[in-house]
């Protein structure tokens, strides 16, 4: 008898496959009988098998990966009730090591093996965007067009909205910032060290080396100044962060739309980028957004995705979990508490019960879970 699934569900399945720690299509040979993932993904059968479930990846194509990214950014709308006066879109890569021979595949010297570059962008913690990407380009690819989209997209429905694009110094690109500054759009974006830079901070960076060698400690500060390189049309505000130690001096520079105390500019605002890392870690590390080891590109774009479905999946939970032990948890930790439980499935044609043991140590958090997430 010829058995149909639908795409809707096949996608359920992966997602929570992946949200549950079980990564590979082998897992769900077995996890397609599984009553719990059954009833979670809106099924009273056995769900698809691994070949199914293969066949499906190896129809992904770029409209696929367009739309699930559309879905993405139109849950990120739905969870504001009103429009932000501001938001700050991360920008960030991080590399994914690949052992075989995977399509664009490429040696990258920083990372020193062979791996792809995906570019993800964050706002706060919802992620936007989970782009594959070829290592043997800068880090800056593809960025302009993505960040032009999401503004596009954004501006539909909130207009008055502040957009500000934050990215380090792999982001700098003057055609970008020009772009920017045509659109609206504000940027606080790092850019590296040249000997005028370091000439304009002279004076400044002797003071933060004097003070050191008096203190005998490390000392920072921030210097504000107007910076125009040979290929910008007119000058733009650059933050240095002036640092001197045991090892000598350390400067940092960062380029900004806005006028405001270097301090702040640099520490309170540039560096709140820093847990965007985190973000990528989750994916990364937790939920398996390295498993491209098909030999098909967009086979392997849309496993990113479904990490990062995954993901928002987590965040949406953690969305009823506030105030309680596990609003800060990592996704591994709220897997393993919260998840990953042995318990006894009995189902029928009126209800499902879910039989814990009693030594199970967050039962009572679990069932509170279960009682916001399904009232009455």
């Amino acid at each position: 008898m010829l058995v149909r699934h639908k795409l809707e569900t096949m996608t359920r399945q992966r997602v929570f496959g992946v949200a549950a720690g079980y990564e590979d299509l082998n897992d769900h040979e077995a996890l397609r009988f599984d009553q719990a993932l059954q009833t979670a993904v809106g099924k009273e059968s056995d769900l698809a098998g691994k070949s199914t479930l293969c066949r499906m990846e190896q129809q992904v194509d770029r409209h696929s990966v367009v739309k699930a990214h559309e879905l993405l950014w139109q849950h990120f709308i739905e969870q504001h009730e009103t429009p932000p006066k501001e938001i700050v879109l991360d920008f960030d890569g991080t590399d994914i090591p690949v052992h075989g021979d995977q399509p664009g595949k490429f040696f990258n010297a920083y990372y020193d093996h062979h791996c792809y570059f995906p570019l993800y962008v964050f706002c706060g913690r919802h992620l936007l965007v989970s782009y594959l990407r070829t290592s043997n380009r800068s880090d800056s690819r593809h960025s302009w067009a993505i960040l032009a989209l999401l503004v596009k997209f954004i501006r539909q429905y909130w207009p008055d909205t502040r957009i500000v694009f934050r990215g380090d110094s792999g982001f700098y690109r003057p055609r970008l910032l020009s772009w920017c500054d045509r659109n609206n759009v504000d940027y606080l974006v790092g850019i590296s060290k040249n000997r005028r830079l370091i000439k304009d901070v002279e004076a400044p960076s002797q003071l933060v080396r004097d003070t050191h060698q008096k203190v005998g400690e490390k000392v920072s500060a921030t210097y504000r100044f107007r910076y125009q390189a040979h290929s910008w049309k007119f000058p733009r505000w650059v933050v240095a962060r002036l640092e001197e130690g045991e090892l000598g001096s350390n400067p940092r520079f960062v380029i900004s739309s806005r006028y405001d105390d270097g301090f702040k500019l640099y520490y309170e605002q540039y560096c709140a980028r820093g847990d965007v890392e985190n973000r990528i870690k989750d994916q990364q590390l937790y939920l398996f957004a390295d498993r491209t080891s098909s030999v098909q590109w967009w086979t392997n774009q849309w496993r990113l995705i479904l990490s990062g479905f995954a993901y928002t999946l987590f965040e949406r939970l953690r969305a009823h979990l506030k105030k309680t032990p596990f609003e800060r948890m990592s996704a591994n930790n709220l897997r393993l508490k919260l998840i990953k439980v042995g318990a006894v499935i009995t189902r029928n044609t009126r209800r499902i019960r879910v039989l814990m043991s009693d030594s199970y140590p967050y039962k009572d958090e679990l069932t509170d879970l279960v009682r916001r997430l399904v009232p009455g």
